[in-house]
């Protein structure tokens, strides 16, 4: 039964507390529900790095089925990079339903996991990404050039969306009208707190995944999906089962991850004019675009995936057991103090900034280049048409947090 300090907590969103395990002292308790943060409706990250400041490095919560959250880069980093006591094997809030297929290769541990990982490594190399650089520039141009004449935009689902899905798609040889489908059941997977909901998700797209991938394995190509679907893992080419759920979670991130990025700078570079300007200025400046993406990223974390502890043992003073869950949120390595001096200024000029926006280890994103580079080429194209922009009045962006923040909707108007 929950202690009364845990029933004490406010129960505004429905969900029912997790009463505190015996080993978990009741001084490092505290309410954090990454779904309803408070102050994440005005800046998601600002409304992560509260939990900093005063609050314990690493704390238990009993939102979502109960689990640990580490809030200091020094440690996100230690638990994204140990898989052998910090397991991938489940990476969800609360923790998915009995039956829920793994998500793959996310959820596979090291060394297997470089098996599975080996097909996407190889589609997305700087080689390829280089090659692929034009089709995401006249994506751009053409959807800019669309827009411009209006005056205004939803950004979000006028722009943000369609430019890495356009591109995702062509990768993975799906027909590009497919998306108005797919779209909502991606953002369902990786945003609702439900886990029924998400569950839902996953079935839909592995509904509509079935043909192709039946499809690639009987007849592969030089695309994407076909590498996936074929992968050999010790040997034996996966399962039409484990191909779909491969396939699945690809397509989840590349429908949503790199659209909500580049919404996150949009809006920032609409309310930060003087940023805004110098960018416009500085334009071809290629170490200059470099160094300022880097710096942006790092101010605009989005990915949380939680883990499983595989035993018992004690680190930094905290009591961890067999089974345990941990959130160790991206974002905040970014974030950080100890990590970056006044952190949530954004200076094109700061020397190394740290950042794990991309993870670490062996479970790093292998679409980081692709995804600098599509980030790239819409800073580019948008402010060379579009070099004035700003929130449209009496309007406000509509943010969200879960396992993937976001934005959802970025209402802008230009002269």
């Amino acid at each position: 039964m929950a202690d009364k300090g845990l029933l004490a907590m406010n129960e505004q969103h429905g969900a029912a507390l997790a009463g505190r395990p015996a080993h978990v002292s009741e001084a490092l308790v505290r309410d954090f529900d990454y779904y309803h943060l408070a102050g994440s409706e005005e800046d998601i990250q600002a409304a992560y790095a509260a939990f900093q400041g005063d609050h314990p490095d690493i704390f238990w919560t009993p939102r979502n089925g109960g689990h640990w959250v580490a809030t200091r880069g020094e440690d996100i980093v230690h638990i994204q990079r140990t898989t052998t006591i910090f397991s991938n094997a489940s990476i969800t809030l609360p923790r998915p339903p009995a039956g829920t297929p793994r998500q793959i290769p996310l959820e596979i541990d090291p060394p297997l996991h470089a098996q599975y990982r080996r097909p996407l490594m190889q589609a997305l190399t700087p080689g390829v990404v280089q090659h692929l650089e034009e089709d995401v520039r006249r994506v751009a141009i053409d959807q800019i050039e669309a827009l411009l004449p209006r005056g205004e935009c939803e950004f979000i689902q006028d722009f943000a969306k369609i430019l890495p899905i356009h591109i995702f798609l062509k990768m993975v040889d799906l027909p590009l009208e497919d998306r108005h489908y797919l779209v909502p059941i991606a953002e369902t997977s990786v945003r609702s707190s439900d886990a029924g909901e998400r569950l839902d998700a996953q079935h839909k797209m592995g509904v509509y995944l079935q043909k192709w991938v039946a499809e690639r394995q009987a007849d592969p190509g030089q695309d994407l999906l076909s590498r996936l679907v074929n992968v050999q893992i010790n040997g034996e080419r996966i399962s039409e089962a484990d191909g779909i759920n491969y396939a699945s979670l690809v397509l989840f991130g590349g429908l949503d991850t790199v659209a909500t990025m580049i919404g996150l700078f949009a809006k920032f570079l609409a309310e930060n004019p003087e940023h805004r300007r110098r960018m416009v200025d500085r334009m071809e400046d290629d170490s200059f675009m470099k160094a300022a993406i880097e710096e942006m990223l790092r101010r605009h974390g989005i990915a949380n995936t939680t883990r499983i502890i595989t035993q018992d043992l004690e680190y930094k003073g905290v009591q961890f057991k067999e089974g345990d869950i941990i959130l160790p949120p991206n974002l905040l390595v970014g974030v950080d103090d100890r990590l970056n001096a006044d952190p949530f200024t954004v200076d094109y000029d700061r020397s190394n900034p740290v950042h794990a926006v991309f993870g670490n280890g062996a479970h790093a994103c292998p679409g980081a280049t692709l995804a600098r580079r599509e980030l790239r080429v819409f800073l580019k194209e948008w402010l060379a048409r579009i070099p004035e922009f700003r929130v449209k009045p009496g309007t406000k962006p509509v943010l969200v947090t879960g396992q993937v923040n976001g934005i959802l909707e970025l209402q802008l108007i230009w002269p």
